[in-house]
C-alpha cells in the first residue's frame, strides 16, 4: 500500500510517501521462473508511476516502461521472472516520490540451483541507507548493493575489507576483487565479503561523485563531514563504538576526483 507515513531522519520527523509504512520499502524475494503478482493500492494524494528494473522485468509488467497508479486507485502487476538472477529494485517514477517509494527485488536461482561462486553464509540487501549488519568472524556474506539515489553516481567502500564482485544488475559476472565500488544511478552490484579482520565495527561508506573535469586545478578541499551515507559491519560480541573508516572513498576518491554536493536536503 502506498501511503503517507511519519519518518524520522536527521533528528526530525517528516511525513513522506512510503510502501506499507516502510522506508525503504519491503524487499521482494523470488526465484527465477516464478510468476510474480503484486497488488498496489495507492492511498496517497499523488499519482505514482512505478517500475521494476532492469531490462526485462519492467517490460514484463505488460507495459513498455512504467505503470501509472492513480491516487486512490489500484493496479495489479503480474509477470514471470526469466533469464535474470541477482539483485534488482522497484521504485516510483513520479517526481520526488522515487526518493522514498522504493525497495529491493531479489531473484534467487531456480529450484535447487546454486550460485556459480562461493556459497555465502548469509545475504544482506543494502540500499545505501544507515544499516548495521551483524556478522561473524571468518564467514563470507553476500552483500547486495542498490544505488537508489536520484541520478547520482556513488563510490562505496568497506573499512579494511575487500569486495569480490559476482553480479551486476541481476546478471552474473566474472568475479573480481576491489576495495571500491562505483555504482551508477539505479545500478545494483552483488559482492562477497569475508570478515577476515579483527572483531570490531567497520563502516560501509558511500559518497556521491561529481566530476571536476574542466575545472581549474586548485588545492583539494578537506573532506566534508556530512553528506556521507554509511552502513556498518558489526561483530555482535563487540560494543558499537570506535568504528573503523575506509580510507577510500573518504580520503583518496574524495580528495582526488569528486566534489561532493553541499545539499543535505536529499537525505530526509
Amino acid at each position: 500500500m502506498v501511503q503517507e507515513t511519519p519518518v524520522k531522519r536527521l533528528c526530525k520527523t517528516h511525513k513522506v510517501i512510503t510502501v506499507n509504512g516502510q522506508l525503504p520499502g519491503p524487499t521482494i524475494e523470488v526465484r527465477e521462473g516464478d510468476t510474480l503478482e503484486i497488488n498496489v493500492v495507492n492511498r496517497a494524494r499523488y499519482n505514482a508511476w512505478s517500475e521494476a528494473t532492469e531490462d526485462g522485468v519492467g517490460r514484463r509488467a505488460g507495459v513498455r516502461d512504467a505503470v501509472s497508479d492513480q491516487a486512490g486507485g489500484s493496479y495489479k502487476y503480474r509477470f514471470t521472472i526469466e533469464g535474470q538472477v541477482g539483485t534488482l529494485w522497484w521504485h516510483a517514477h513520479s517526481s520526488w516520490l522515487r526518493a522514498t517509494v522504493y525497495g529491493a527485488l531479489i531473484i534467487h536461482p531456480k529450484g535447487n540451483s546454486s550460485y556459480p561462486f562461493t556459497n555465502p553464509q548469509r545475504e544482506f540487501p543494502i540500499l545505501l541507507d544507515t544499516t548495521t549488519i551483524p556478522v561473524k568472524a571468518g564467514e563470507t556474506n553476500l552483500l547486495r548493493f542498490i544505488n537508489a539515489a536520484l541520478n547520482t553516481e556513488m563510490f562505496v567502500a568497506i573499512a579494511n575489507h575487500k569486495m569480490t564482485v559476482v553480479g551486476v544488475d541481476a546478471s552474473y559476472t566474472k568475479p573480481f576483487t576491489t576495495s571500491v565500488l562505483l555504482l551508477g544511478p539505479g545500478q545494483t552490484t552483488d559482492v562477497l565479503v569475508t570478515t577476515d579482520q579483527p572483531a570490531a565495527s567497520y563502516y560501509i561508506a558511500a559518497r556521491a561523485y561529481a566530476s571536476t573535469q574542466g575545472a581549474p586545478l586548485t588545492t583539494p578541499p578537506p573532506p566534508p563531514s556530512s553528506n556521507m551515507t554509511a552502513a556498518a559491519l558489526h561483530h555482535p560480541d563487540k560494543p558499537l563504538s570506535h568504528f573503523s573508516l575506509p580510507s577510500r572513498p573518504i580520503t583518496i576518491l574524495v580528495l582526488s576526483l569528486p566534489l561532493l554536493p553541499a545539499l543535505e536536503a536529499y537525505q530526509l
